[in-house]
């Protein structure tokens, strides 16, 4: 029975689909390890060799890759999301409430979405604080710091623009004080240092970008929703992707 099945193994591993999918042996060599590394779509973003103490689970916690997945469960649970809500102001609360009390399971998606975000933001603090605290930002790592921090900073710009999708007395505030906030910018604000006398005013300054007027109204939902569900989503994933090839050509950072 055994030697029928090593048969048909072999069989099957010699077949040119096998040798399509497959295109190395079992990774019981330095080579076929390597060459499993590099074929993979989604392992040959590390580096082939790592430093054994990068590996310890006390030295990176893991952090990178919760905040990766935690950036995942918000995209699967977004779509999940966009199929019940309109970025309408007429119709935007009632789809909320909908979400939470109609839709199967839609308040689990929408509270899976919330604290996913709560966390990724946490996790992304915590990675950048691990990296500066361990050195890890040093060269040959500089480039893929500020890569780390643009993505920092598109993370709280993605959990601020959600924050008024579901357009109800929370949301409003929130967004019109921190529209307030983006006022005092310099240069591009009217209210900020040089806004004035580079001719900023209410309706040509980054609060009028941003919110498509001068109010909190149906524009700057309609701009809050495509840049939180496409425009930002799309760049953070721009970003990653360096963020993970200058890792590969990097290495792994850590202890000897």
């Amino acid at each position: 029975m055994t030697g029928l099945i090593e048969k048909l193994r072999q069989q099957i591993v010699s077949t040119q689909v096998w040798r399509s999918i497959f295109r190395h042996g079992y990774p019981d060599t330095d080579l076929n390890r390597a060459l499993v590394m590099f074929s993979n779509v989604i392992l040959h973003l590390h580096p082939v060799r790592v430093k054994r103490g990068a590996l310890k689970i006390r030295y990176t916690w893991c952090l990178g890759g919760l905040t990766f997945f935690m950036f995942i469960i918000l995209t699967i649970t977004g779509v999940f999301l966009m199929f019940y809500y309109v970025p309408d102001t007429r119709r935007a609360y009632n789809d909320i409430k909908d979400l939470q009390y109609v839709v199967y399971f839609g308040n689990l998606m929408r509270d899976m979405h919330r604290w996913a975000a709560h966390a990724m933001v946490f996790l992304v603090w915590l990675h950048m604080t691990r990296v500066f605290l361990t050195g890890a930002y040093k060269p040959p790592r500089e480039f893929n710091w500020i890569v780390g921090v643009m993505l920092l900073v598109l993370t709280l710009i993605l959990s601020w623009t959600g924050y008024l999708l579901p357009w109800d007395q929370l949301a409003l505030w929130a967004i019109t004080v921190g529209s307030k906030m983006a006022e005092a910018t310099p240069v591009i604000g009217v209210s900020g240092p040089f806004g004035l006398q580079m001719g900023m005013r209410p309706d040509n300054d980054i609060r009028f970008m941003l919110l498509g007027g001068t109010v909190v109204g149906q524009s700057a939902l309609l701009r809050f929703y495509v840049l939180h569900c496409v425009g930002l989503p799309l760049l953070a994933g721009v970003f990653m992707a360096v963020h993970f090839w200058r890792i590969r050509k990097d290495g792994f950072s850590g202890p000897l």
